[in-house]
């Protein structure tokens, strides 16, 4: 292995290098920390080859991403002119997809006082709320889109409600309607924001339950959709240790 790493210097250090990048931003199964370190240049090329180049069909979003950033600063300018519901319900939804939760809320709040009453700009205002931990914010726009449309987003509507009565100290509600949805709904995110909140009440074994059956999808899961899941396997596994067993 010596010879091999003499042969390739230095660009095997670079491989390693780039693999062990890679590694700590897109986070993979552990093992492939000690393959690059261990393997050298040979356990750096496997990784790449494994890991990094099924990637590379993830730039078509980072060219969204650029794209959707000139569409913001676009639409940015021309709100200073025509300050319109459409212009700014427009802007919140661009920059709720950027992942900028913030400047996304501050937007819905100006489409809905410039009297915007689309459904979708209450429900993302609430969607972006929860997720900036404002559950009590949340609730009044989660609860209407929920009224008006009980399976709104594919179930994710009433999910996030669930969880805002969590986090508000509402169980009982909370509960029921997680058990609702949970009938209808295989989102990793529902499943383990209950298994949270039974953990909370220490009903660990339910929690695992539910954790584990985010885990029980990895195995049959594409290639892709793994990919895309991996911050909730992690999350899933984080649950389990925390209510008593080692994943």
């Amino acid at each position: 292995m010596g010879l091999l790493t003499h042969l390739f210097y230095p660009w095997g250090l670079l491989l390693q290098a780039a693999a062990v990048v890679h590694f700590i931003r897109r986070r993979p199964d552990t093992y492939w920390l000690f393959i690059i370190i261990f393997l050298g240049p040979i356990g750096a090329i496997v990784y790449l080859f494994a890991e990094v180049f099924p990637d590379v069909g993830l730039l078509n979003q980072s060219f969204k991403g650029i794209s959707r950033r000139k569409r913001i600063a676009t639409l940015e300018l021309t709100i200073r002119d025509n300050p319109s519901a459409g212009n700014y319900e427009e802007l919140g939804e661009l920059c709720m997809d950027d992942g900028q939760l913030q400047r996304a809320r501050e937007a819905f709040d100006k489409a809905i006082a410039a009297r915007s009453n689309t459904l979708d700009c209450f429900y993302r205002r609430g969607v972006c709320a929860i997720l900036l931990g404002a559950a009590k914010a949340a609730l009044p726009d989660l609860e209407m889109a929920v009224a008006k449309e009980p399976n709104y987003d594919f179930n994710r509507a009433p999910a996030l409600l669930a969880q805002a009565y969590a986090l508000t100290g509402e169980k009982e509600k909370a509960e029921a309607l997680f058990r609702r949805v949970t009938v209808v709904s295989t989102l990793s995110e529902t499943y383990l924001n209950f298994a949270d909140l039974l953990a909370s009440e220490g009903r660990n074994a339910e929690a695992r339950e539910w954790a584990q059956k985010v885990l029980d999808k990895e195995p049959t899961m594409p290639r892709y959709l793994r990919r895309r899941e991996r911050p909730w396997f992690r999350r899933a596994r984080k649950t389990l240790k925390k209510t008593g067993i080692r994943a």
